[in-house]
């Protein structure tokens, strides 16, 4: 199928490189900015070992804290952008997101669940909300699949989201002073958790699945014609279904589990390359996923530097810029896709 690019978007080679390039920029302005700030004239030393006098500080700094961190931002973006993408294209819906159908509600409350029932190390958090996540999607898909289309995975969606919120209302009221004060921090987003080894674990496991989402840009693009058309196309609807909703809860629920909530990257990003691109798939996709890494280093940067030496919640940054902007799309009448 051959879908033509929408008269007055701008060329996607052009708009793919300057997204990389603004990526590569923020990240080294990320790494270097902070209580402690590196100039970037040592990164080279830095980087490579070579060590003078005075160094030491800044190296443990860079290599503990800063890269591993401005890395797991950029890839959770990326993904957070790029299954809003599968999640709009599947739903023909602009304002949907992996929380329509109770992916993240399911690993809120898996986390919550740990840090209010058991000691609470990070390890528990992050595996009872990759667990929330993945029950969540199994019920959502189990009981919508007996419906036609994607209505009965909303409607399941509606529910699992109304089952958590009350379940994590309930354990809130349960919870201590010291654990409302971790959910709190948890519910509002950080990224004050990133380290090598988290990035190590979920940075290959997301670029996998990036790469298997971006794959999937000719069904994509079918599906914006509707799921009969899409049919028509040759598209087996059910199983294109299942893999990508069981690859959006593989992508989100370890991210969640690392970071807590952070919203409308998900939402935002996609509208925003979208009113650039259009809507083809091919382009959509990989700009997102670059658009997504850059918006949320950027965030965590500002997160950062904001009120330093102190850190403000990224879910906070992500809330208070996207909101505003996404109520601007929104008056403009710019929200549906193509």
């Amino acid at each position: 199928m051959r879908v033509y690019s929408v008269p007055g978007k701008l060329a996607p080679q052009p708009v793919l490189a300057i997204l990389a390039c603004g990526l590569a920029l923020a990240a080294l302005a990320a790494s270097a900015s902070g209580a402690v700030p590196i100039p970037w004239g040592s990164f080279p030393r830095l980087l490579w070992g070579q060590l003078g006098p005075g160094d030491m500080l800044l190296h443990n700094v860079l290599m503990d804290i800063r890269l591993p961190r401005v890395l797991f931002s950029a890839v959770a973006g990326a993904a957070l952008a790029a299954t809003g993408v599968a999640m709009q294209a599947l739903f023909r819906n602009p304002l949907a997101e992996p929380g329509l159908v109770g992916i993240s509600s399911g690993a809120a409350l898996g986390a919550v669940f740990a840090i209010v029932m058991t000691a609470g190390s990070f390890l528990i958090i992050a595996g009872s909300a990759f667990l929330g996540s993945l029950l969540a999607t199994f019920l959502a898909y189990s009981i919508g699949r007996r419906y036609n289309g994607v209505a009965g995975l909303l409607l399941a969606g509606i529910a699992i989201n109304t089952i958590a919120g009350s379940a994590i209302g309930v354990l809130t009221y349960l919870a201590n002073d010291t654990q409302l004060r971790d959910l709190t921090f948890w519910s509002m987003g950080s990224l004050a958790g990133a380290d090598w080894a988290s990035l190590l674990w979920v940075g290959p496991w997301t670029a996998l699945l990036l790469a298997y989402l971006c794959s999937q840009w000719r069904v994509l693009n079918a599906l914006l014609l509707g799921e009969r058309e899409a049919a028509h196309l040759g598209f087996a609807l059910v199983a294109v279904r299942r893999r990508l909703i069981i690859a959006t809860a593989l992508i989100i629920g370890p991210l969640v589990a690392v970071t807590g909530g952070i919203g409308f990257i998900g939402l935002v990003v996609p509208h925003l390359i979208r009113m650039i691109l259009g809507a083809h798939h091919r382009y959509l996709l990989p700009a997102s996923v670059l658009a997504g890494a850059l918006v949320l280093t950027l965030a965590d940067w500002l997160a950062r530097v904001a009120a330093s030496p102190a850190e403000l919640p990224i879910g906070l940054v992500t809330s208070l810029v996207g909101g505003p902007f996404f109520f601007w799309l929104l008056s403009r009448g710019r929200s549906a896709p193509g």
